[in-house]
């Protein structure tokens, strides 16, 4: 089947249907001025931005969009009794027609991130978009394209970031060259359990529409919802869920605004015999240059024993220091704290078509959330090794990567893992041409590393080269 482009997608599509209106420079045209803001995606992340929407002065939550019926449904009751009617869609190429609509906020599965962007920005919208920002890194990218292409407002939806990145630290005063910079993520996380076979969709989903543009296999967990973050055809693993704050804070203290020049990750789904995909303990090595290792560790298992997380901190020539604060001033915020704060800087920002006045720009989440996807990739292609072997692998990479490594095998070793008997799956340190944001070098796993940087797509639910 053809791609979806943009002509075509404003033109005519079977599910579509009518032309959309564009309006590349849109203000909002509500009662009031009020912006009017369609949340998709909202049966747990959504609900939120739907509080803070009805809490924040100048918007207004005008349609819902969710393809379970069931979620929907509540939704709009819930405005209906509040005596605030919305329009209801499932299908959110329906919704873009819509001329009743400035803006867009969603919290879709990481798989449909990409699209609704990029198809609101074409229909003239601007966009908050929940971490990670994209599925994988080519998507990322086509985001920023379309942002600044359309000249769209786009909201990274990490409410911790802040403050956009300055110049690039590469030693601390007093301290020395810094050597590498370290941040921990500990989330404890149950098994998923496992199936023997094809589970039922629940009747109110439309599973099409949920899959969009996701391979449509058969449903091969008990939940649907949620569980979507550890399977890799919709999610990107604990790394991308939650381990998207360390990264984020960890590139922007350093003030890097490129890719690293390597990466590799390690890590195994430990202990848990369940239908996951993603890793549930992960380390992941970024090698900048100029600048330090950085290297995150994720921990999904217990860890009232065993080593105690670390705190971020940057190890210098003469001593260890906490992350600095970046330069720079973040975005208004209107006194709200955290996420209520974040969004009322995207609906300020929006009404001011300021694009300097935003907290955390389409780019900012790009360069962050791209770290997730180079190094998913290395784990992904790697292999299991004995631990031993696994251990031997870094030794190049310096003190502090082995560090990390020992901290990895104590935490799992304190959590019962018999490494008689399991393996670390080590992934291949591996090149990136910074530019281009891909993978270098020749080879079987740089080539399935870069497919795995761009992603499939499901006909008709396709980006196109050219967004």
């Amino acid at each position: 089947m053809t791609p979806i482009t943009r002509r075509s997608f404003l033109k005519s599509s079977a599910a579509a249907g009518a032309t959309l209106a564009l309006a590349p420079h849109a203000r909002p045209q509500g009662a009031n001025g009020d912006l009017r803001v369609a949340v998709v995606g909202f049966r747990a992340q959504g609900n939120l931005h739907i509080r803070n929407l009805r809490a924040l002065p100048g918007a207004r939550v005008v349609a819902l969009c969710d393809a379970d019926r069931a979620v929907l449904d509540r939704g709009v009751k819930s405005f209906a009794d509040a005596n605030q009617p919305v329009a209801a869609y499932t299908d959110v190429r329906r919704l873009l027609e819509s001329k009743e609509v400035d803006a867009i906020v969603t919290a879709t599965p990481d798989h449909w991130h990409a699209l609704v962007t990029i198809w609101a920005c074409q229909a003239g919208k601007d966009v908050y978009v929940e971490k990670p920002l994209a599925h994988n890194l080519w998507e990322g990218r086509k985001m920023v394209e379309a942002a600044r292409k359309y000249d769209r407002i786009v909201q990274f939806g990490n409410h911790s970031h802040g403050l956009r990145t300055g110049a690039m630290r590469l030693e601390m005063e007093g301290l020395g060259k810094i050597r590498a910079a370290i941040s921990h993520l500990s989330r404890g996380r149950k098994s998923i359990g496992k199936t023997n076979g094809p589970q039922p969709v629940p009747a109110s989903v439309d599973y099409d529409l949920w899959c969009g543009p996701a391979p449509k296999d058969p449903l091969r967990r008990k939940d649907l919802h949620y569980e979507w973050h550890w399977v890799w055809s919709t999610g990107t693993g604990e790394l991308g869920n939650n381990g998207i704050y360390q990264l984020d804070e960890l590139r922007v203290a350093l003030g890097q605004n490129t890719l690293p020049k390597r990466v590799m990750s390690f890590g195994g789904r430990f202990l848990f015999d369940d239908d996951g995909e993603t890793p549930n303990t992960q380390v992941a090595l970024f090698q900048y240059e100029p600048g330090p290792l950085v290297v995150l560790e994720v921990w999904n298992l217990p860890f009232t024993q065993g080593p105690k997380p670390i705190k971020p901190k940057l190890l210098c020539e003469q001593g260890e220091a906490k992350l600095p604060t970046p330069p720079g001033k973040p975005g208004d915020t209107g006194g709200f704290p955290a996420h209520k704060g974040h969004m009322h800087n995207f609906v300020s920002t929006v009404r001011s078509r300021r694009l300097a006045d935003l907290r955390a720009d389409v780019e900012e989440g790009h360069l962050s959330t791209a770290l997730v996807h180079l190094a998913n990739a290395s784990y992904r292609v790697g292999a299991g090794r004995p631990i031993a072997a696994a251990r031997d692998s870094i030794k190049d990479r310096g003190p502090d990567a082995m560090e990390a490594f020992d901290r990895f095998r104590a935490h799992l070793e304190a959590n019962g893992v018999d490494f008689a008997k399991a393996e670390v799956v080590v992934g291949p340190w591996l090149e990136v041409d910074t530019q281009r944001e891909q993978f270098i070098g020749g080879g079987d796993a740089v080539a399935k590393a870069n497919l795995l940087l761009r992603g499939q797509h499901r006909a008709p639910f396709i980006i196109p080269e050219r967004v």
